[in-house]
């Protein structure tokens, strides 16, 4: 059988645009995430993450870099929104998420790059750090769908989220992609000035799982639905890594598709902070996945 996405559904019901109404909503006194900066976009007010009102895209392109469940054979859709709301000090994509490199975009300009993407042969639309324009996106999905849409969207985001705003997102997102950075909220105030992070990103975790269940992928192995979770090992043990592995494994569920990260590297201003000033070694990647088969997960890495 033919997959559907979810949002299809709800924008055959009506349902969408009142999703994209209540979405707006967070932008007068914007709220969109956990810092609740409460300026008011609709005026071109920025606060934390320096997003305005206007959508501002860095690139869109097949991508082959991702999981292989998201790539399949004609790359993942990736649409590299710019600015953030984590900014950690050693971002990998500073000059996207910090330096804001982009142009600005319409609603109805985003419902044309998915669709092209589409036409590509991408497998699905891929939003990298989508949180704090996600009124936006999604108001782009109705023109979309007209002009035949169908892919599942991807939401890969910092795991720092308002559950308020994620509960919003049912039945639009097909596929969720939290990058959970860390469970200790030392690191998350040193790197990230976010110590409540920890916490956030639990319950996170759960209302996305709770909405699209463990990752589903159809008979060539290409992802559908489910939540595909990141982890990005750092130095020193800076991510507490086996507390996030043991956390998914014992309260979100051992069949997560877990991608265990290597690729950490000191860029941005990670130089002033010794302890992560430096790449991974091998053993402190093989700990990682280590305990993520002590903790029975077996999917992904």
């Amino acid at each position: 059988m033919t997959f559907t996405p979810s949002y299809v559904f709800l924008f055959e019901r009506g349902e969408l645009q009142e999703k994209v109404q209540l979405l707006k909503k967070f932008l007068e006194k914007c709220t969109l995430c956990p810092r609740e900066c409460g300026i008011n976009r609709l005026n071109g007010e920025v606060g934390v993450c320096q997003a305005g009102l206007e959508l501002k895209v860095s690139s869109a392109f097949p991508h082959f870099g991702e999981e292989p469940p998201l790539v399949g054979y004609h790359g993942s859709g990736t649409i590299f929104l710019t600015h953030c709301n984590l900014r950690c000090t050693f971002c990998q994509n500073y000059d996207i998420s910090h330096l804001g490199n982009g142009e600005p975009m319409t609603s109805s300009g985003m419902a044309r790059v998915m669709v092209r993407l589409q036409e590509m042969g991408c497998h699905n639309i891929n939003f990298v750090t989508p949180t704090h324009y996600a009124p936006q996106i999604i108001a782009s999905l109705p023109e979309a769908v007209e002009m035949g849409l169908r892919l599942p969207i991807i939401y890969n985001c910092s795991g720092y989220e308002s559950v308020e705003v994620i509960r919003l997102l049912e039945g639009v997102v097909d596929i969720y992609m939290p990058d959970v950075k860390y469970l200790n909220s030392g690191p998350s105030k040193n790197f990230s000035n976010a110590p409540d992070y920890p916490e956030v990103v639990k319950e996170v975790l759960r209302e996305m799982h709770r909405q699209v269940g463990d990752l589903t992928v159809d008979s060539k192995g290409i992802a559908e639905r489910g939540l595909l979770i990141r982890h990005l090992v750092m130095p020193n043990g800076m991510a507490s890594s086996e507390s996030v592995l043991r956390f998914i494994a014992e309260e979100i569920s051992v069949h997560s598709y877990v991608n265990i990260m290597d690729q950490y590297r000191p860029e941005y201003r990670a130089h002033e902070f010794p302890e992560i000033n430096r790449r991974i070694t091998q053993k402190e990647y093989l700990e990682a996945t280590q305990w993520a088969r002590h903790y029975q997960l077996y999917r992904g890495f």
